[in-house]
């Protein structure tokens, strides 16, 4: 999706909490035992999709934010911190001169706003790479009234062309930084990215979200409280054999490995992703992988486990799951694994758009007893957590 394109994120965190009642930035508060910036930077790190962060504070957080680090581990994506300004506008602009010169698209995103999801970012980055612009935005339910400066309504906008604007707002980086480098010019004051790109560029196009309430900004003290959304953890496990016969190819993992022997199957036979994929299904209740690809189906003979994978990949994404981690142990007596398994782990972490080290593959042998250690066929199994907000 991202098409050799740079794409950077600036995530502005350099407002304070007192509408939440707090007497320090509020995306230092903890939540679950873990700092709301650290969940924003992990949910924009794990969908796999961003190449650099610039994260902007005000010069008195920072020592706060480097404590943070340090319990909640570092985002390895930060390109560098940028100092906030007085406006969000300076903000904004001042992470925007954080990135790297040759970044393609740009997304801007508050800090309180933990939930974000890989769907909104893919589709928004979507957006930007066609439109120059993407903005993520939700259906207005209320009805909304223009008043007077008496409090009299003189105007009910048509609801139907009325959106409500979020976080990520992605641009063409080039574009958006001539907008705000025109705005400082002209001494234009915007309340978002959106407007600065509109008073520039004319229309901005919005992307639309399945919910408010997803990508709810945590603004409030009652937000941080019983409104923020919950997590539910869930695990699958997956178990696959395939015999080993003569004049086959031997893919695992979708490497492909030097040996006298390949597995029979339909597909490509990938023992280790057929056990992943029904491990992954598994653990969201979506069946299995004979469900999702039948034998019986031809447009699957010889088809490589890769694509099945990243099918079975963006079904569960589609019902609301993220990939949290997997694990894989192949079973077999010949040949030796070792050596393949780097790459191997480097395939998988690829097709699932999550970091390599939420990636573990193993090999080991039954000590050449049962139909593995007699070089009869190689198992797999396999376990895969999930994570599904509710």
């Amino acid at each position: 999706m991202k098409e050799n394109k740079k794409i950077g994120c600036v995530v502005v965190a350099a407002g304070r909490g007192a509408r939440a009642g707090f007497e320090y930035n509020k995306v230092f508060h903890r939540l679950d035992g873990k700092a709301v910036i650290s969940e924003t930077l992990s949910a924009l790190e794990e969908s796999g999709l961003i190449d650099e962060i610039a994260l902007v504070l005000s010069e008195q957080d920072i020592q706060e934010y480097e404590k943070i680090k340090l319990s909640d581990g570092a985002c390895g994506l930060i390109r560098g911190i940028a100092l906030g300004g007085n406006t969000r506008q300076e903000s904004v602009y001042s992470g925007l001169c954080a990135l790297s010169n040759d970044t393609d698209i740009v997304l801007i995103h508050d800090g309180a706003r933990p939930y974000v999801t890989r769907e909104i970012i893919e589709n928004v980055i979507s957006d930007a790479m066609e439109f120059g612009s993407g903005v993520i935005s939700t259906k207005v339910i209320d009805t909304i009234k223009r008043v007077d400066e008496s409090g009299f309504a003189i105007e009910t906008p048509v609801r139907d062309t009325l959106r409500a604007v979020q976080t990520p707002q992605a641009f063409s980086y080039s574009e958006i930084m001539k907008a705000h480098k025109y705005a400082k010019e002209t001494g234009y004051n915007a309340t978002d990215d959106a407007a600065l790109y509109e008073y520039l560029f004319g229309r901005v196009k919005l992307t639309e979200a399945k919910s408010a309430m997803a990508n709810k900004k945590l603004t409030l003290k009652s937000d941080f409280e019983e409104n923020a959304p919950h997590f539910l953890f869930r695990t699958g496990t997956g178990y696959d054999v395939h015999r080993l016969v003569e004049d086959r190819k031997l893919i695992l993992c979708g490497e492909e490995i030097p040996y006298e022997k390949g597995l029979l199957g339909h597909s490509d036979a990938d023992v280790a992703l057929h056990a992943l994929m029904d491990a992954m299904l598994g653990a969201c209740a979506l069946g299995d992988i004979g469900k999702l690809f039948p034998d019986s189906d031809m447009s699957y003979k010889d088809i490589s486990s890769m694509l099945l994978l990243d099918r079975a990949n963006k079904k569960i994404l589609e019902s609301g799951f993220t990939l949290s981690n997997v694990d894989i142990t192949i079973v077999c007596q010949r040949p030796k694994l070792s050596p393949y398994i780097p790459k191997m782990r480097e395939n998988i972490a690829s097709v699932l758009s999550i970091p390599v080290d939420r990636v573990s593959v193993k090999a080991t042998t039954t000590e050449k007893l049962g139909f593995e250690g007699e070089g009869l066929g190689i198992s797999a199994q396999a376990v895969a957590n999930v994570i599904q907000k509710i």
